[in-house]
């Protein structure tokens, strides 16, 4: 164990290990571009829908049950499947992520929606508020600190899985740990684990600080 351990510092540090169109920086740029692209495409699809479900109270049973999909859904299996339909690009990636991370985002966001104190809303139509204006004025900004949980858990999802864009011959973190099995190298498999690993610590922590930061002076909403 002392030996593996050795072996992947060495590894993790090495200068060669991080040069290159296959060091650790290029797939570390090519692993977040594929995360972040994902949750930007899965936040247009998802925060509209929870916003619309939040604010008619209209498609609740669908947003509960989103929840229980996104955990049970097959995403290697869905990588593949859209693979023999669509052919060898990064579709079948995109897919995957972005049908992984649709569930938090609007679940989060109905959730947030449906914290909104009945009263605060009447009372804005009350004063004349259309809906798209209690939507957008009273309901949104006190929905956001959920809403952002949810954007935040969707990303860290996304980052953990995105290692799938190597099961389909493309690039990011995930290329050394199927390089890794194919080649029976355990330090390269720990090593692009822990890289992941690492990373989704690291946003989860920005996040968070972010989240905290500017939210701090606002009671918190309980779903």
């Amino acid at each position: 164990m002392y030996e593996l351990i050795k072996n992947l510092g060495g590894w993790l540090t090495s200068g060669t290990q991080w040069s290159g169109s296959d060091g650790i920086a290029h797939r570390l740029a090519e692993h977040l571009q594929y995360s972040l692209l994902a949750t930007l495409i899965a936040a247009a699809i998802g925060l509209p829908l929870g916003l619309l479900i939040g604010h008619t109270g209209r498609g609740a049973f669908l947003a509960i049950n989103l929840a229980s999909f996104g955990r049970a859904l097959p995403t290697v299996g869905l990588v593949v499947l859209v693979f023999l339909a669509g052919g060898l690009s990064m579709l079948p990636v995109y897919v995957a992520l972005v049908a992984l991370a649709v569930p938090s985002i609007v679940t989060n966001t109905y959730a947030g929606m449906t914290a909104v104190d009945p009263d605060v809303k009447d009372a804005a139509r009350g004063q004349g508020m259309r809906g798209h204006q209690v939507l957008l004025q009273v309901e949104l900004p006190l929905a956001l600190p959920l809403i952002m949980t949810g954007l935040r858990l969707a990303l860290i999802q996304v980052v953990a899985t995105a290692t799938i864009a190597a099961y389909v011959s493309f690039g990011g973190l995930g290329r050394y740990v199927f390089d890794g099995l194919a080649q029976r190298d355990l330090v390269q498999v720990l090593g692009g684990a822990v890289l992941v690993a690492a990373v989704a610590i690291v946003l989860d922590l920005a996040l968070s600080g972010l989240q905290r930061l500017l939210f701090r002076h606002r009671p918190a909403q309980t779903a």
